[in-house]
């Protein structure tokens, strides 16, 4: 859908209220839950979402329960406050990382935010990425479960096998900076 209003855009049939219009109607949540999206209107409204959020996270609370677990499993001589400094460095962590994230990701919307061409362009490759992202992923993973279900053997197979994820996270990272970098100097140098 977003090609196709590209494609208007681009053809000078649509304002700017028009396109705001079809880019609120876009999206499967949007479709069935636009009146509960009416409900947050200003920025401290997302607050109470946040808390329920992180109460259905149990992410910290399962690492406190694995680490609490381990220390009382293995050695008695470990002080409880030890173990508990494990989910409290989780937290710290993904905390900071989010932050990092929240922070990079409203510098990149508030620049394609100021022009609906450039909202529909980058949303548009936002999109394509994530799509690219994720099939690649989906299928490296896949491939690694057949090969050790099926016994697979050979250079291809040890190499995808041996695949860091967390170095493929920092290149996914890489990749959206960049595509974010080079739509900002393409608009920027062809000043549309």
């Amino acid at each position: 859908m977003v090609y196709t209003i590209s494609q208007t855009v681009k053809q000078g049939k649509l304002n700017q209220a028009d396109l705001e219009n079809l880019l609120e109607k876009r999206g499967f949540m949007n479709r069935f839950f636009h009146s509960l999206f009416k409900i947050i209107s200003k920025p401290w409204h997302i607050y109470p979402v946040g808390v329920l959020f992180g109460l259905g996270f149990d992410t910290a609370s399962e690492v406190a329960l694995i680490a609490i677990s381990v220390g009382i499993g293995v050695s008695t001589s470990i002080p409880l406050y030890y173990i508990l400094i494990l989910p409290l460095l989780f937290t710290c962590g993904m905390v900071t990382v989010d932050t990092a994230d929240g922070v990079t990701m409203r510098v990149a919307y508030g620049w394609a935010f100021l022009n609906p061409i450039r909202k529909i362009y980058y949303n548009l490759t936002a999109t394509v990425i994530s799509v690219l992202v994720a099939w690649a992923i989906g299928t490296v993973e896949l491939l690694q479960v057949l090969s050790t279900e099926l016994k697979f053997s050979g250079f291809f197979w040890s190499w995808l096998n041996s695949l860091d994820f967390e170095i493929m996270g920092f290149g996914i990272i890489a990749i959206f900076a960049v595509s974010w970098a080079v739509s900002f100097s393409y608009w920027r140098y062809k000043k549309i």
